[in-house]
């Protein structure tokens, strides 16, 4: 299997910062996501992205990576699996009970063989650390998409090389487990549920934040704009005059509520952006905006 750079993939250095990665992300994913984006190969470009930030995002996979990459491999080197695994061949100190669920790779699903060669996925393979609970059962975190929370749905994942269905409670919390009777090595297994990162929206509680860019006349003038929620789009008014930096809300559009607890809303934070000129007509109205607001 081929190194990957997930720095240069993102954009970032070595030494970059967890907000400078986020962002990083949340650019590039805005940019390929296959709804949106009209680039050539915008959808590899868009799972590449995804899958270098679930490897960058978490410290304990980054440092598993990290510790892989001083070996001074390079994007395109070949990099070979010891039996034990890229855990037994040097790369301590990460927790490979960790089970992804279809669809959480980003489009169509799906993560490189480098990732699932150094992080382990779909199961419990040879040189995966188990980690049995104190009665005999196996733990694993499952992370699952925003969307399966949303909707109570169920998502697919391999242990020990079997398919299974998993039924997603409609808004468990992270730290949460999800037990399948007689699955783990010797008893049930336990599924700590956390979210899998997604490409458009953050977790806050329940509420979900999302960042809409908008022309800067929509801003000015006020629009309504179409805007994804996790329930499908819905229209937004902009109001006039309103600022970078803004937040509108979407009552009820966030996470579920379980347990009593009311659903959360969705936070729509504005960020204007300036398109780029790309003709002489455009240059023009440019410079007759700049123009009047001189004289403001």
């Amino acid at each position: 299997m081929q190194f990957k750079d997930y720095y240069q993939t993102l954009g970032v250095e070595p030494n970059a910062g967890e907000a400078e990665i986020k962002t990083a992300y949340r650019r590039l994913a805005r940019k390929y996501h296959p709804d949106v984006s009209k680039e050539a190969g915008a959808e590899e470009q868009f799972k590449a992205v995804n899958e270098a930030y679930e490897a960058l995002r978490d410290p304990q996979k980054r440092a598993a990576y990290d510790q892989l990459r001083a070996r001074g491999y390079r994007p395109g080197d070949e990099v070979h699996e010891t039996p034990g695994g890229f855990g037994g061949a040097g790369v301590p100190g990460y927790d490979f009970d960790e089970i992804f669920a279809s669809g959480a790779g980003g489009a169509n699903g799906g993560f490189s063989d480098f990732f699932e060669g150094l992080f382990g996925r779909g199961g419990f393979g040879a040189g995966h650390a188990h980690r049995p609970t104190p009665r005999g059962h196996t733990r694993a975190k499952l992370a699952v998409p925003l969307e399966a929370i949303h909707d109570g749905s169920s998502v697919r994942i391999s242990v020990n090389g079997k398919a299974l269905d998993v039924r997603i409670p409609k808004g468990i919390r992270p730290g949460q487990s999800i037990r399948l009777a007689g699955q783990g090595e010797h008893g049930d297994l336990l599924l700590e549920i956390e979210y899998a990162a997604h490409p458009q929206f953050e977790v806050d509680g329940r509420n979900i934040i999302y960042t809409l860019p908008v022309a800067p006349w929509e801003a000015a003038l006020g629009a309504a704009i179409s805007v994804p929620t996790l329930g499908g789009k819905v229209e937004l008014k902009i109001p006039a005059d309103s600022e970078a930096g803004r937040k509108l809300r979407l009552r009820g559009r966030g996470l579920p509520g379980s347990g009593g607890m009311p659903a959360g809303d969705q936070i729509v934070e504005l960020e204007v952006e300036a398109p780029k000129a790309r003709s002489d007509a455009q240059r023009e109205a440019y410079r007759k905006l700049a123009e009047a607001f001189a004289k403001s």
